[in-house]
């Protein structure tokens, strides 16, 4: 896309482990956690080679055979990074601890040098154990779905691996078990636990497809009827229809998109590259540099050389590479655990600096199903009369306005019986016409009843017409014989959380919010001021939403765009951050966004701008701190004040710090 905002380039580990989750995780002969347990060994070892060299135990080299096999413990991981690194042309903080260390050796001072390597592989190892919290936040996902699956094929039921399940296939879910796949209910009730995908603390109800809807889009489909791989059935028995294969479950896409997620640079995180880049040759040749301070001060090269590595140490850049992609990661995987799925740093550092949100309406602030919402009888009409009679003509349509009223009367009449209607036709595009009960009914809209061989529209019934409609309604008229029955007014109505999320919004200082829609203007006014909405903008067509979200980008600079991720997408590509509502399911809507909301829970937005806002709180304070010691320990071994031991001591301590700082946003509350 041309839009700087939304360029997500994929990054190889290709500027140091720091980059991604792997900071300084390695395998070996003890598995997983082989660096911490060198790290221990080298500490036993120097530990005893300062016992031997202070008691005189032993020989005259068993001292120095301790401290060099501290050199060796906890300098080999140190080393492996360090030529992993220089074999890239990088030379970065591995790289200078051990230049650091080879020149103690140099100057015979083995103790220091080891005490270097034994903190540095043991600060290092102890980030990593840190680090791993959040990564296994991330990584308990793959553990979420089963990895076999009761089939029925053939009329024989049969136990298979997950991954070898087709779209088509019928899978057999026992009560309180984990579901293996996509799919959606054929047989069976039950509630299913949907938090592990879309953050919904209470289990949601399933029942079967009606039948008919097996072919119907994706986006039709309702959230009753569907489930997710990795989800929990309840106490019922369910049977599905597998719709995706496990590669390509909701469950494997989250997983790879939080996986690339983590490894995308977040704006502060390209800064301290950019100044590690220019930083690290600055260091080496300050250490060059003051390797011959010896010429012009009065002291020995030994000294000047020993200062020069106190300064290499108290120089080195770890805690500033590790603070913004330890807060990152850790901000990733929350947001994952609340059905939050946020692609990488540059998202959710900028979700935090919004000033103004661009919502669609349809399915983002209203329900996206338009209901029967009210019904006017007429003189000579009661409402069960008016409600019986459009039920019949309209069960005969297949319009999604028609199956509006059709549920809505049905579910004010209740257990009635209704006799059927014949003889549907379309009249003119703008209703339908029926023979129900030896009389024509005829329904539509207001034009309807403006063509010239139909009866004129009283004017008290066109003005209780425009009053729906101001009210957000689309309104059908209904005729029986030459008689008004009576208006239905449909509307898609407000999401029930809608207006205290925006409430909510305002409260936490978003300056503007607008709504864009296609529908027309007076439905667009209604629904806004229902809402709490200041500014609504209707009859749009999709480029004009985009033109939209440019105007309002000039005046506010940081934009979200909130939809569903389908026909919103070319103004979520130009807007700062664009944030699909409803994701769970759909492979365009994951796609689509910056930021994808799982659960069709507009409630989450809140809570995903206040993550965002403590994670850049995060950032600073790591940076502050990472930089501050910096600054402190330069001069403190320039001037002789700290010298190797202390300079370690406090740049691991300092590192630390900054990823357990980082790690507080895995318990970040609302």
């Amino acid at each position: 896309m041309k839009e700087g905002n939304h360029d997500h380039p994929q990054h190889d580990h290709e500027d140091h482990d720091h980059q991604g989750t792997g900071a300084h995780e390695h395998g070996g002969i003890f598995g997983r956690r082989s660096d911490l347990i060198f790290s221990l060994t080298g500490g036993v070892l120097l530990g005893l080679g300062y016992l031997f060299e202070k008691f005189a135990i032993g020989p005259a080299w068993l001292p120095l055979a301790a401290f060099i096999a501290v050199y060796f413990f906890g300098g080999y991981y140190t080393l492996k990074e360090a030529i992993g690194s220089i074999r890239r042309g990088i030379f970065e903080v591995d790289f200078l601890m051990l230049v650091a260390a080879a020149g103690a050796a140099f100057l015979g001072k083995w103790p220091e040098g080891a005490l270097l390597l034994f903190l540095f592989s043991l600060g290092h190892a102890l980030e990593a154990l840190s680090m791993d919290k959040a990564r296994k936040s991330i990584e308990a996902l793959a553990g979420l779905a089963p990895t076999t699956a009761t089939i029925r094929k053939d009329g024989v039921v049969q136990e298979v691996e997950v991954s070898s399940l087709r779209a088509g296939d019928i899978v057999i879910i026992r009560p309180n078990s984990k579901i293996p796949a996509d799919g959606y209910v054929v047989q069976g009730n039950s509630s299913v636990n949907q938090a592990p995908i879309t953050g919904e603390s209470i289990p949601v109800d399933k029942s079967p497809l009606p039948a008919g809807m097996e072919n119907e889009d994706e986006k039709k489909i309702g959230a009753e009827y569907k489930v997710f791989a990795g989800t929990i059935n309840g106490a019922g028995s369910l049977e599905i229809r597998v719709t995706k294969e496990a590669k390509d479950s909701t469950l494997s896409r989250v997983m790879k998109m939080v996986r690339e997620a983590e490894q995308q640079q977040s704006p502060t995180q390209q800064f301290t590259k950019k100044i590690e880049r220019y930083y690290v040759p600055a260091v080496l040749a300050l250490v060059i540099l003051l390797m011959f301070a010896y010429l012009v001060i009065d002291e020995t090269f030994s000294q000047s050389f020993y200062r020069s590595m106190a300064v290499l140490v108290a120089a080195s850049p770890c805690a500033l590479a590790i603070s913004t992609p330890s807060a990152v990661l850790s901000g990733v995987a929350r947001a994952a655990r609340q059905g939050v799925l946020v692609k990488g740093g540059r998202p959710l550092e900028e979700l935090g600096m919004l000033t103004a949100l661009a919502f669609d309406k349809t399915g983002t602030l209203t329900e996206g199903k338009p209901k029967l919402n009210a019904v006017v009888p007429l003189e000579g009409t009661t409402e069960n009369e008016l409600l019986m009679m459009a039920v019949a003509v309209e069960r005969l349509s297949d319009h999604p306005i028609a199956a509006a009223i059709v549920n809505g009367g049905l579910e004010k009449l209740g257990a009635v019986e209704i006799p059927e209607a014949t003889g549907l036709k379309a009249v003119a595009g703008k209703g339908i016409q029926a023979n129900w009960q030896g009389s024509a009914v005829l329904i539509g809209n207001d034009e309807l009843f403006k063509e010239g061989n139909a009866p004129a529209l009283p004017q008290h019934i066109l003005q209780q017409v425009i009053v729906l409609q101001e009210a957000g309604n689309t309104t059908m008229i209904v005729r029986r014989g030459e008689q008004f029955a009576g208006i239905l007014g449909v509307m898609d109505t407000p999401r029930t959380e809608s207006a205290a999320v925006i409430r909510e919004l305002r409260a936490i200082g978003i300056r503007k919010m607008v709504m864009l829609t296609g529908d027309n203007q007076r439905v667009a006014n209604a629904v806004a001021a229902q809402v709490g909405i200041d500014t609504a903008k209707g009859d749009l067509l999709p480029e004009e939403k985009v033109a939209a979200i440019e105007q309002i980008r000039k005046e506010e600079n940081k934009l979200a765009m909130i939809g569903d991720g389908v026909n919103d997408a070319p103004a979520m590509a130009r807007s700062t951050v664009g944030i699909a509502m409803g994701a769970a399911g759909s492979d365009v809507a994951l796609e689509a966004a910056d930021i994808a909301l799982m659960a069709d829970n507009l409630g989450n937005l809140p809570f995903a701008i206040g993550l965002s806002r403590a994670g850049k709180r995060i950032i600073r304070q790591n940076l502050f701190l990472s930089l501050g010691m910096v600054a402190i320990l330069i001069p403190l071994a320039i001037t002789g004040i700290a010298n190797i031991g202390p300079a370690v001591a406090f740049h691991e301590g300092s590192t630390l710090l900054v990823v357990l700082n980082a790690l507080r946003l895995l318990g970040y509350k609302q």
